[in-house]
């Protein structure tokens, strides 16, 4: 009798799972709207903070932050990494290129994880299948970028090459936060973004002096979505996942998100992706869904 709930119970898990992959897949959309009247460092800033909603989900829960400066240093060096860079390239970046492409050259990140996993900690073995994801991806990235960048060397290559940057910020992020195991799954998430708060708000006050920004209506309700869903809402939806999914099943989010995020800036910007970019697109997909779904076992007799 315990059996039969199981079925709802799991749909909603993979409903969920199609909302965090839309949630962070739209992240793309709402940055291009963003920026159009925000500059980069103060919207990442006004996200980060925002998302501090996360610390009240956390109270609600029970769950208590640590208090040790060694921990703090740790949520400082991954805010860096998973935030505080790579959310402010990429927000640079769609000044200059359109978010159906960002959305598609950062969801590599699995396969740099691979290779620096590969390279230094070596936790991981590296499978033929793999490999093959590997080459599928990063043939995609240099389908997008390689092209522009034999047609002209402006800020359009320069904001390619930053979104890849930031995708490799990702990889390293991926890798380092395998050393926060021992605390519940929300602490790191909300210690990164308060403390790439702290970072950005004073970085933000002397650089873009946001008093004397005019930003948008528009702006202002995509930096809101950007804080509230794409980040606080999808962290929670994230760190559920990650709980009755598992890590691995979690991942799947990483190759659902790239059609997504390119449906969504294709309809609601009217964004039209080159020839080559769809084929980039393929391959990025193909790379990222043959590194991280899951082999099948073969039952031997």
């Amino acid at each position: 009798m315990t059996t039969a709930p199981r079925q709802p119970s799991m749909a909603f898990e993979l409903a969920l799972l199609l909302a965090l992959a839309t949630l962070w897949g739209g992240s793309y959309t709402f940055i291009k709207f963003g920026v159009a009247t925000i500059p980069p460092i103060t919207l990442i800033a006004a996200r980060t903070t925002i998302a501090g909603l996360l610390l009240v989900i956390m109270r609600m829960r029970g769950v208590s932050m640590p208090a040790d400066r060694a921990t703090w240093r740790r949520f400082i060096f991954q805010a860096c990494l998973n935030s505080v860079i790579p959310w402010t390239l990429i927000a640079w970046g769609e000044r200059f290129v359109d978010a159906g492409l960002a959305t598609i050259l950062n969801s590599a990140s699995p396969i740099f994880t691979f290779l620096f996993t590969a390279a230094i900690t070596r936790h991981e073995g590296a499978s033929p299948r793999k490999l093959f994801g590997v080459i599928s991806g990063m043939a995609g990235i240099c389908l997008i970028v390689g092209v522009d960048a034999f047609r002209d060397l402006g800020q359009g290559i320069v904001a390619e090459v930053a979104i890849v940057a930031a995708t490799i910020c990702y990889a390293c992020a991926a890798i380092f936060s395998r050393g926060f195991k021992e605390l519940d799954p929300m602490a790191p998430a909300a210690g990164s973004l308060l403390a790439g708060a702290a970072i950005l708000v004073p970085l933000s006050l002397v650089v873009e002096r946001p008093w004397t920004l005019s930003p948008s209506t528009t702006s202002l309700t995509a930096l809101l979505a950007l804080a509230v869903f794409s980040t606080a809402i999808a962290f929670v939806i994230y760190f559920r996942l990650i709980q009755t999914l598992g890590s691995v099943g979690t991942t799947a989010q990483a190759y659902l998100r790239v059609p997504i995020g390119v449906a969504l800036s294709v309809t609601v910007l009217g964004e039209r992706l080159s020839p080559t970019a769809w084929i980039g697109l393929a391959c990025v997909v193909i790379g990222v869904a043959a590194m991280t779904i899951p082999a099948r076992r073969i039952a031997t007799a």
